[in-house]
């Protein structure tokens, strides 16, 4: 019995890692030269990267993409409220508060 998997070996035709991660600078000439430099290594890229144990894909949102957009449970005591404040009307003290939270 043979059992074929799809995607978990990669072939000599498929696009590079570093075209969909997020630290890398990849940039193509329209005689196909390309230059690719990985913002983790601090390095150029002179192969084509087929694993990398630092990949992030650009199509999932940034940690602080995230606190921007979010809604924040906050309590005021004083006024006895409670309600929903946005991530990106916090001020920069209460942002690095929601770690405790």
């Amino acid at each position: 019995m043979n059992i074929k998997v799809k995607g978990g070996t990669a072939q000599g035709d498929d696009a590079p890692l570093c075209v969909a991660c997020r630290s890398a600078q990849v940039v193509t000439g329209d005689r196909g030269q390309e230059y690719t430099r990985c913002a983790e290594l601090g390095a150029r890229v002179t192969f084509k990267v087929v694993t990398c144990s630092e990949f992030v894909s650009r199509q999932h949102p940034s940690l602080w993409h995230m606190e921007d957009i979010a809604w924040i449970l906050r309590t005021d005591n004083r006024k006895r409220q409670v309600g929903f404040v946005r991530g990106r009307d916090l001020d920069h003290r209460a942002r690095l508060g929601l770690d405790e939270d």
